[in-house]
């Protein structure tokens, strides 16, 4: 029984603190005996086309056109592509009202990934850059990100997901808390060898790379760039480059997109079975079972199944450490419990935020496996209501 909680715990502690200490000590060390490459002079600009799949967005797709427009990068290499399928609340005719941007829309909606297929039928460029319409890219973004693409070797290129947490921001701001701690964590696995998926929000590839995913997928930028990983390229992040959008409008929201992320996620490890074998691609084996496979699939599981065997160790009188474990369990379920009895309430505190956010996290990923492989999930879902 001990070893199995001492087995479980450490598991636990990697996954969520070891596998980044190990990163930055491995990177610290490569910076040591690598030496630094020249900096090219002349930036690269490739022809690339900016496309941003849309449904039902009338509230920020005119501010995302702007947005898209005012993007630092010659006029002459870039093109602009909207997918609106589905919607009917006016966002294909703001679109419309857009002569540089090129417009494909058509009345049934299939989700996602069945507009970007579309959408990809008329890209020409040599890259493709891909964008959430609720999300604001800062100028340099396309610049930065084309940097990356002078080494052969990479076949996409990540940028970062920023939360905009306003100044009377709720508990929803442990999601920017988790997002900073993921950047950091990607900023280390590209330097390492290379990111594992890209966010939807803001992401690049070669052109010739892009590989269709099933129509059913349903985190299709996690898989579009997992698979050109197993062809042999690296996906590399950009910090520099950032795409920022607003909170959830509540926890309950965060809750829905967790969930729907959890779910695509159970379905995407089923999908890449190939990367558990590490003798091809064995950096790469190495940080996607770190990264994805333990905290998708195991973790959340140990977290229940420690604190049971916690109490029953403490139960059969073993040693002293085993109480004091379980009395910092149950200190930090309570400080949970407190933040979301005060969400609730709407009397949020910033000591809550991060307990709150890592059970509420766990929870989604429990439930999305649930619901994968008894209900299923469709490609097909309403988008959370973000501030």
């Amino acid at each position: 029984m001990e070893t199995i909680f001492r087995i479980s715990l450490f598991i636990i502690l990697y996954t969520y603190i070891g596998y980044g200490l190990i990163l930055f000590v491995w990177v610290m060390l490569l910076r040591w005996v690598r030496t630094k490459k020249a900096v090219v002079a002349d930036p690269y600009i490739p022809s690339l086309t900016l496309i941003v799949a849309a449904y039902n967005e009338a509230s920020c797709i005119e501010k995302k056109i702007q947005n898209s427009l005012a993007l630092q990068y010659p006029s002459d290499k870039i093109r602009y592509i909207f997918v609106t399928d589905g919607s009917a609340d006016g966002t294909p005719e703001i679109v419309s009202g857009y002569p540089q941007v090129k417009l494909l829309h058509n009345s049934a909606r299939n989700g996602k990934i069945a507009a970007v297929h579309r959408a990809m039928q008329e890209v020409e460029t040599e890259l493709v850059v891909f964008t959430d319409a609720n999300t604001m890219i800062n100028p340099e973004a396309l610049l930065l990100i084309c940097r990356h693409f002078t080494d052969p070797q990479t076949g996409a290129v990540a940028g970062e997901k920023r939360i905009d947490i306003t100044s009377v921001a709720d508990a929803t701001a442990g999601e920017g808390f988790y997002w900073r701690y993921e950047s950091k964590l990607k900023e280390w696995e590209s330097e390492l060898y290379s990111v594992i998926g890209a966010a939807g929000e803001l992401f690049s590839i070669r052109t010739v790379l892009y590989d269709p995913v099933g129509p059913d997928t349903v985190v299709d930028d996690f898989m579009i760039s997992m698979k050109i990983s197993l062809k042999g390229y690296r996906v590399k992040y950009e910090p520099r480059a950032y795409a920022t959008e607003t909170a959830s409008v509540s926890m309950g929201e965060e809750l829905k997109r967790k969930i729907r992320i959890a779910a695509g996620g159970i379905q995407s490890l089923l999908r890449l079975k190939k990367l558990l074998l590490p003798f091809k691609h064995p950096v790469l084996a190495f940080e996607y079972i770190s990264h994805r496979i333990l905290r998708w699939v195991v973790a959340p599981y140990l977290l229940l199944l420690v604190f049971f065997l916690n109490i029953v160790c403490v139960l059969s009188f073993t040693p002293e450490i085993y109480y004091w474990l379980l009395a910092a369990q149950i200190a930090w379920y309570g400080v949970a419990l407190a933040g979301w009895l005060l969400g609730k309430r709407l009397m949020p505190h910033k000591i809550f935020w991060i307990p709150y956010y890592f059970c509420l996290m766990n929870y989604a990923m429990i439930a999305g496996m649930m619901r994968y492989l008894f209900a299923g999930q469709s490609v097909l879902w309403e988008k959370a209501i973000r501030k």
